[in-house]
């Protein structure tokens, strides 16, 4: 099962991409109209741009660092910029480089030239027509940047680049010295306001340390930290191993009481175990297990059970007192750490209140001196720092900027790029044109496919009839057009339900479809089968078929439904002998509703006796009401659509005409397709056409022609026809 469906998909998809080849195919003529007046316009306009030559000029540009490194390598280091080369562009084609190249070259002066101006040019003038002609780009993902200026002259082109370049090497010396001395004289001017600032600070220290009689310890310690905070600091170190011993005493002493006997008996043992407990323990457990084994061979009176029970209990007795030395021990321990941590306790409290007295004492002291140390720290730091800018300036520096390729004059104009503007043309050109054309096609709305017909119809395509048709009756059973109508037959015959149906009728949304080419091979193709047939020419206000046959149109249907002549008298016969033709004859002005007549009714039914199979030939069924009378009176109808005439709409009016008035339409023969342009109904007539054409070959040249079709010369008759009666 996945085999039909993945051959279905690729079907699906093929038919898609020649549904585009098609439209282009149908479209060429408006897609080479455009693309060629798009690339002529590129052409002419190429040439007719002014030339110019490209000045290029390379540089090396990088951020500005000293030649050797300075304490802790500060200066070699950089960080990573993605925005820096992109600043450093537009700096370069800024108003603060151009418009010094400007300056120094003239070029207000020869811009002025160029663009013929009477009035001289200003340098503000120049700025923005120099801005245009000079493009600056990062060199192959370098810091290497590319300064490009244009000029209808080659050598100052070069000249220009050159000028730009020198110019921004200039301005970086120049930025880089300026920062660097308004940075040292900030420095200096900072360092002497802070110098002042210490000195006052460090003499109000001295004052405050005199009058508050502030220890020389303090005084000469580099902290501001008194003893009373050192001792405080300890103290409470105290207290925390003094509470922290308490508290586990506190707790061993809480799970002992929780256990009795054995168990704590045990607890001790692997807690607070002494050497005698231990031993104690052990002659335990081996007079218990000596027990057990007397126990085993002797009762309980044995003397030597008595005995070995006897020293268990006193080694019991004595485990006991162990136990109660243990407990008063830890018990002594908990009241040792609780005195040691009130005393702990309360000597921390007398050392807070009396830093907390010393502190306010001295806290003006403490305050002013931190304040120093604060200045003195700022001092220090400004004061390296201005010693480094000044090592730093003094040290030489390499240029950032190093021009490492000059610009020359070029030998051949850039501007226009011919390639270029050619190449874009014929894309641009193939693009609009292809899109032009799949905007046409998508604004016409007339049926191209036979899947156009089948979906807005509802209806089956009975056939499919090439262009340049004509009468069959000239050209022979052996046209090259003939098996697009034999198909026509066969679906016709297929699509009537009953034999009994054999009156057809072919309508059209609107005139100049084909319905009357079609209606007369249709029938021709049958009579060539062995039918008997006769074409009534129906169409009573425009006929055209005596016209094909090159036969008068004096008399015909409309005399005989006038009881002006017999059926015998109007009918005539044509060279092929089972074929017979009824024209259309004169229709007078008083008689326009002939078609709707009961006599047009009898004689439906008395050809119908007569022939196999009658064809009648209609105005168009949205013009007048005579093709809605014939659909409603013939057995069947046929709707011709031409192809890409009529919008789609327009057919399916005429189609739901048909089936408004009762007609049965079998379904819809698609006019005039044009085989060799489009490809997409190839299948369906072209192996035919392509097949007969060569046969033709071996024909002579007057068989090949056939005969007249609509528009003939009348002086030439082609057809040798006569009454029938």
């Amino acid at each position: 099962m996945e085999i039909p469906q993945k051959s279905a998909i690729t079907q699906e998809s093929k038919l898609h991409f020649l549904d585009y080849w098609r439209i282009i195919r149908i479209r060429k003529t408006i897609i080479l109209s455009v693309f060629l007046l798009i690339l002529l316009t590129a052409i002419a306009v190429t040439f007719y741009l002014p030339k110019a030559y490209a000045g290029i000029a390379r540089m090396k540009v990088e951020k500005d660092t000293p030649d050797i490194s300075l304490l802790g390598g500060a200066g070699l280091q950089q960080q990573y910029d993605p925005y820096w080369l992109l600043t450093e562009f537009e700096v370069i084609r800024s108003p603060k480089i151009l418009e010094s190249v400007i300056d120094s070259m003239k070029l207000n002066e020869d811009y002025a030239r160029r663009y013929k101006s009477e009035t001289p040019f200003t340098i503000s003038d120049t700025f923005p027509l120099l801005s245009r002609d000079v493009e600056v780009n990062q060199y192959r993902n370098t810091s290497v940047l590319e300064v490009k200026a244009f000029h209808p002259a080659a050598q100052m082109a070069a000249q220009i680049a050159n000028a730009i370049v020198h110019e921004y090497q200039e301005y970086r010396s120049e930025l880089r010295n300026s920062r660097a001395r308004r940075g040292l004289s900030a420095l200096t001017n900072e360092l002497a306001q802070l110098k002042i600032e210490v000195f006052n600070a460090r003499a109000y220290v001295d004052k405050l340390g005199k009058e508050l009689k502030v220890s020389d310890i303090i005084r000469d310690s580099a902290s501001v930290q008194t003893l009373d905070a050192t001792r405080m600091t300890h103290l409470e170190q105290l207290k925390t191993e003094a509470e922290a011993s308490l508290a586990a005493n506190q707790e061993m002493l809480s799970q002992m009481a929780t256990k009795t006997n054995d168990a704590l008996v045990d607890f001790l043992a692997a807690s607070s175990a002494t050497p005698e407990l231990t031993s104690l323990i052990g002659k335990r457990n081996d007079g218990r297990q000596a027990i057990s084994i007397l126990l085993s061979d002797h009762g309980e009176n044995h003397p030597s059970v008595k005995r070995i029970i006897d020293g268990v209990r006193t080694v019991e007795s004595q485990i006991k007192d162990q136990i109660t030395a243990i407990i008063e021990a830890r018990k002594t321990l908990v009241a040792k750490d609780r005195a040691t941590a009130e005393k702990i306790s309360t000597s921390l409290v007398e050392a807070i209140d009396k830093s907390a007295s010393e502190n306010a004492r001295i806290g003006p002291y403490i305050t002013a001196k931190r304040d120093l140390e604060s200045k003195e720290v700022l001092f220090r730091a400004l004061t390296g720092k201005k010693w480094q800018e000044q090592l730093d300036s003094q040290i030489s520096k390499s240029s950032s900027v190093e021009v490492i390729a000059e610009a020359k004059p070029a030998k051949r104009a850039v501007k226009p790029n011919t390639a270029l503007n050619i190449a874009l043309g014929t894309l641009v050109g193939l693009l609009v044109g292809v899109g032009l054309a799949f905007f046409i096609e998508y604004l016409d709305t007339s049926v191209k496919t036979i899947d156009d017909v089948e979906q807005a119809l509802q209806a089956p395509v009975l056939g499919v009839i090439p262009q340049n048709v004509g009468t069959l009756l000239n050209e022979g059973a052996d046209s090259p057009h003939a098996e697009a109508y034999r198909v026509l037959r066969t679906n016709v015959l297929f699509s009537r339900k009953d034999p009994n149906l054999r009156t057809m009728t072919v309508v059209s949304g609107g005139a100049g479809e084909g319905k009357s080419t079609t209606i007369f091979n249709l029938a021709t193709i049958f009579a060539q089968q062995g039918s008997r047939v006769l074409v009534v020419d129906s169409d009573l206000r425009r006929p055209s078929l005596h016209k094909v046959l090159n036969v008068s149109n004096t008399i015909g249907l409309t005399n005989y439904l006038l009881n002006q002549n017999k059926l015998e008298e109007v009918v005539q016969t044509t060279k092929l002998a089972s074929l017979d033709f009824l024209p259309s004859g004169k229709l007078p002005s008083s008689s326009m509703g002939i078609l709707n007549s009961v006599r047009m009714k009898e004689f439906i039914q008395e050809v119908k006796s007569r022939y196999d199979f009658v064809f009648f030939d209609s105005p168009p069924i949205m013009g007048v009401s005579d093709a809605s009378v014939l659909a409603s009176e013939v057995d069947m109808a046929i709707l011709v659509v031409q192809y890409r005439k009529y919008p789609q709409q327009m057919t399916l009016r005429a189609k739901q005409m048909v089936e408004k008035v009762g007609g049965r339409l079998l379904g819809v023969v698609l006019n005039n397709i044009n085989i060799s342009q489009d490809s997409y109904y190839y299948y369906y007539s072209g192996y035919y056409y392509d097949y007969y054409s060569k046969n033709d070959d071996s024909k002579p040249s007057n068989e090949k022609k056939g005969g007249a079709g609509k528009g003939a010369d009348p002086s030439k008759p082609v057809l040798d026809l006569k009454q029938k009666y």
